[in-house]
């Protein structure tokens, strides 16, 4: 007994003495920073078009461009407003068939269609785009293009009041020689961080939202076995496909209890976490299409973006479309009245919090609302929402010898309640702090980046100092340094906005204090 009492107090001082330590080794690492403390003001309410970050705007194959010009009226601001000055992305989920018609024609280099303008619209107007392509029919038509069904693919129909609903077997192998085809073309076009946020990488199953996935003709009655395996095997088949043909883009599958099951609700399937992390190894991110619907988005869905929360980004939709599709308040919570979309919208922001999303949607149908009745939680998203980082403090030389080593002390800060997804295999830690040294016209004549400081790392709990050697081999003069997270991948240009009031140069850099080179 004594000597477990004595132990036990030797553990909680050497803890306390750890604790002290870790403390005095962060307190000596201020003092002792060479040079002069910049302090940079952050900015807390600026929406900022960063990548896999805020709100997504949605469109769809036949919308026209117009539409992105859309305002509403804002009675918290006594102003009209466009909702794409709010987003990020360009969100367009449609049918394959609206994306390829005919066998070899691709409507989306046709400048007479409705796609084509969709995208360019929203091309010319800043915004990335993301894609989900739906092939399942049952409740919306033919999806899967005609030509499709002319060459041979198996298919079924749901209802035969309605032949035209056709829905292709996934394992057919025509299908799949025409889905190859057209998603290898795609890719042509939009493997593309520049014009390409993200894409909905799975897209069977009703509505493409990965659950109620038909693999045989459901009077045959396959056993459950039989439907596992074909399960697994279209999983690889499409996900291989897309990683393959689309190496450079974050594509997403939705994660839910039955995911790529024939049935659309009850418990969670067995295999359900082990094929999610099979997918998430092969660089999958994450989206759920049921925020707020909490009759779907249960526990389970709740603990899958815990466990991932961080180590990969979740993107959210809502569940309810409030605009007259859906009976929202009849949802279990009780917590939806009808006759007030805005109920709805706290719903969806108080689980988007919770599962710590970096994008929210502005959903055809709904976007009305969320300007109109619930301005107030667009704006905090933006404010606290996704990732928001900004340098905290800087610890930068106004003097220094050229060719000799000098120190740059740098902290940084995540103020948004998600993060930077910088370790995602399609990025692979492309972004990094950098600094610059910019000339008195402002262009940058040399570009140190800082190797360590890991962008994806940054969470709201605490703040991360790095300390960076380099020397500046620089003709002698005077010049500004500069700080910015670049995209090594784009000969270091700023690639991340940062969270920053100040002095910002056109491309991305922001200024901190001038410094002599002798």
């Amino acid at each position: 007994m004594n000597y477990k009492m004595i132990g036990s107090k030797i553990l909680i001082a050497a803890l306390c003495m750890l604790a002290f330590a870790c403390k005095k080794n962060n307190n000596e690492t201020e003092k002792q920073a060479e040079g002069t403390l910049v302090k940079p003001n952050y900015n807390r309410n600026t929406m900022f078009r960063n990548p896999l970050n805020g709100w997504v705007m949605y469109g769809s194959g036949t919308v026209q461009p117009g539409y992105w010009d859309t305002e509403y009226y804002v009675p918290d601001l006594g102003k009209k407003v466009k909702a794409i000055d709010y987003a990020s992305a360009c969100y367009i989920r449609t049918r394959w068939a609206n994306f390829n018609p005919s066998n070899g024609v691709y409507a989306w280099r046709d400048p007479s269609t409705a796609l084509y303008k969709m995208i360019k619209g929203a091309q010319d107007r800043g915004l990335p785009i993301a894609f989900r392509i739906v092939v399942d029919g049952r409740d919306q038509g033919l999806n899967t293009p005609q030509f499709v069904f002319d060459a041979g693919a198996k298919y079924i129909t749901e209802d035969p009041k309605f032949p035209d609903r056709r829905t292709p077997l996934p394992q057919d192998p025509i299908f799949r020689q025409h889905y190859a085809k057209f998603i290898e073309e795609l890719a042509k076009d939009f493997n593309d961080p520049k014009k390409t946020s993200f894409i909905d990488a799975y897209g069977l199953g009703k509505w493409g939202e990965a659950h109620n996935v038909i693999y045989f003709d459901p009077a045959a009655n396959a056993p459950k076995d039989k439907i596992e395996q074909a399960k697994e095997e279209v999983m690889d088949w499409i996900s291989d496909l897309y990683v393959k043909n689309f190496s450079k883009i974050p594509l997403a599958i939705n994660y839910h209890r039955v995911v790529g099951d024939p049935v659309s609700w009850g418990s969670a399937n067995p295999n359900s976490d082990r094929l999610l992390k099979k997918l998430i190894n092969k660089g999958y991110i994450l989206r759920q299409d049921a925020f707020g619907m909490t009759d779907y988005y249960q526990s389970w869905e709740k603990a899958f973006a815990k466990t991932w929360n961080f180590k990969r980004p979740i993107l959210m939709e809502g569940g309810w479309i409030t605009s007259g599709t859906h009976r929202y308040w009849t949802d279990p919570s009780g917590k939806y009245r009808e006759g007030h979309p805005e109920d709805v919208r706290k719903g969806e922001f108080d689980s988007s919090l919770e599962a710590a999303v970096n994008m929210m949607d502005f959903r055809v149908g709904d976007t009305e609302s969320w300007f109109t009745k619930s301005f107030t939680l667009v704006q905090r998203f933006i404010s606290e929402g996704g990732y928001r980082l900004y340098p905290e403090r800087v610890y930068v030389p106004e003097k220094v010898s050229a060719n000799t080593e000098t120190t740059i002390t740098h902290r940084w800060r995540n103020m948004g309640w998600g993060y930077l997804p910088n370790n995602i295999p399609q990025w692979n830690y492309k972004y990094k702090v950098a600094f610059a040294l910019l000339d008195g016209s402002g262009t940058v004549k040399k570009i140190i980046v800082d190797q360590y400081g890991e962008p994806s790392t940054w969470l709201k709990s605490s703040a991360t100092t790095y300390e960076l050697k380099t020397k500046l081999d620089v003709p002698a003069g005077a010049y500004t340094w500069a700080v910015a997270i670049v995209d090594t991948t784009n000969d270091n240009k700023p690639g991340i906005r940062l969270a920053v009031n100040g002095d910002m140069t056109t491309d991305g850099w922001y200024k901190l204090i001038n410094v002599q080179v002798q």
